[in-house]
């Protein structure tokens, strides 16, 4: 069955295991200063992971899972988590030498691949400086300014340490600026850790299985309200019959923790209009999504501003980060402008600002997201035409450098869609391609991100390996 999705900006795909809905446009890689070092051998290894293996073991008995976060457990796809020793533009390498194509990316912040040599030479130099002020530097102004310049949403900014803090602080902003408690977030959407937030989260709480979070009080959800993604119909009762009450709609514009969902055509517009005439704040979390779908975010790809954005990854270039911000009137509630508290000891450290100032540097540089889509599209349609050929059912699509593919015939418009799909196949898939020397996300629920340091040799070898798995899945 083909699916897609048309009307909402140039360059969104979204299909089935016949056409992607786009097409693909040329663009010339060659001003993109990509620095790799990459192993070669003539003969391939046995594939081993029995070093990995034997740092897991040891990893159980002195980390929960053995793990510091659980997606990395591989609970999902099951057999052995790999343990990584280096990384370097597009590749990275485990601890016995296996070396792999990664669209993992750090789970988004390599968007211009790995280690990048003028990121590290910048990042060197600010070590001689110090690691941490705890005060404020010189290095903070310049990224607050790029971010203001570029995401049509922020007029101010906070810098903090983790998607997750940037949610936490975002929420309490709008409950303090609107006077309300009560929120909107989609089934699916995953907005970090905190308490409020643990409510249908999709992401690494789907892929273990847990509903919710033993140690979440009923009170720090009370006021959580959920909805489908991209069911207008659903937000518009929640808002009838909680008139006068919502402080705030929170979603992933594009959904990554799901797995890659894209919005209907409207949806994001509605969402504002409804917002909008209600005096409800509208909150686009784009951790995963800002300076990714486009150096605006997805409110730049989409046309869409909301009144507060969260970021993270990204901007920091590799290093822990994270980032909220909106109209000013709102942010001035912040401290020490206003009565809003938030803190962080190291919030705007200069190593973070650092990577950040030059990740974004090479972000604006022309043809950057026109080489995205180029190559995510060709990854894309690759993996699907193969899934077609090998007769499975297999839908996905792509916008620019995020990506995501399903294990059923689709199309899949949310989160109850996307459990529609076959997580042993998923499994299986993910086994096989990490043999070929291909790194996935470990979780049908996960998006995939590519890199300006992909080349159109790691595209092909990445289709190849996909159709000779799926040849015998």
């Amino acid at each position: 069955m083909a699916a897609s999705i048309s009307g909402i900006g140039i360059g969104l795909g979204l299909s089935c295991s016949s056409n992607l809905s786009k097409s693909l446009h040329s663009s010339q890689s060659s001003g993109f200063r990509v620095k790799m070092t990459v192993s070669v051998e003539d003969k391939k290894k046995n594939y081993t992971l029995q070093k990995s293996e034997e740092a897991f073991n040891a990893a159980k008995n002195l980390m929960p899972g053995g793990v510091n976060s659980p997606v990395r457990a591989f609970k999902s796809v099951g057999g052995q988590p790999i343990v990584i020793d280096s990384v370097k533009g597009s590749h990275m390498w485990d601890i016995d030498g296996n070396e792999y194509i990664d669209y993992v990316g750090s789970w988004g912040p390599a968007i211009i691949g790995h280690a990048d040599d003028e990121v590290l030479a910048a990042l060197a130099e600010t070590m001689k400086k110090g690691t941490s002020f705890g005060a404020p530097c010189l290095l903070e102004n310049v990224l607050a300014e790029m971010v203001i310049s570029a995401v049509p949403s922020i007029e101010m900014v906070r810098f903090v340490n983790s998607g997750t803090e940037a949610c936490m602080g975002v929420l309490r902003l709008a409950r303090a600026f609107t006077g309300r408690e009560k929120i909107i977030k989609f089934e699916g959407c995953y907005h970090g850790h905190a308490d409020p937030f643990l409510v249908k989260a999709g992401s690494g709480v789907a892929t273990l299985g847990l509903p919710d979070s033993p140690g979440v009080p009923r009170a720090a959800t009370f006021e959580t309200l959920t909805a489908p993604y991209n069911d207008i119909l659903a937000v518009e009762n929640l808002f009838n019959s909680n008139k006068g009450e919502l402080a705030a709609v929170i979603l992933e514009p594009v959904v990554g923790n799901s797995g890659f969902i894209p919005p209907k055509p409207d949806f994001l517009e509605a969402l504002q209009r409804l917002t909008k005439e209600n005096g409800t704040l509208l909150i686009f979390d784009e951790v995963m999504t800002g300076f990714r779908l486009s150096y605006g975010g997805a409110q730049e790809y989409f046309g869409i501003t909301p009144d507060l954005t969260t970021l993270g990854k990204i901007i920091g270039g590799g290093l822990p980060v994270g980032a909220y911000g909106g109209r000013r009137e709102i942010m001035e509630m912040v401290a020490p402008a206003g009565p809003m508290y938030q803190a962080g000891t190291l919030s705007g450290n200069p190593l973070a600002m650092t990577a950040g100032i030059q990740t974004l540097k090479r972000l604006k540089e022309p043809g950057t997201y026109e080489y995205l889509d180029k190559i995510t599209g060709q990854l894309v349609q690759g993996i699907l035409d193969a899934g077609k050929k090998t007769r499975h059912a297999i839908c996905g699509g792509y916008i620019n450098g995020m990506f995501g593919f399903f294990f059923t015939e689709g199309p899949v418009y949310n989160f109850d869609d996307a459990k529609k799909s076959d997580t042993a196949k998923f499994a299986r898939f993910y086994r096989g391609m990490l043999e070929e020397g291909v790194y996935l996300a470990p979780s049908q629920f996960e998006a995939g991100f590519t890199s300006l340091a992909h080349t159109q040799e790691d595209i092909q070898k990445t289709i190849a390996a996909a159709e000779k798995v799926l040849s015998k899945i």
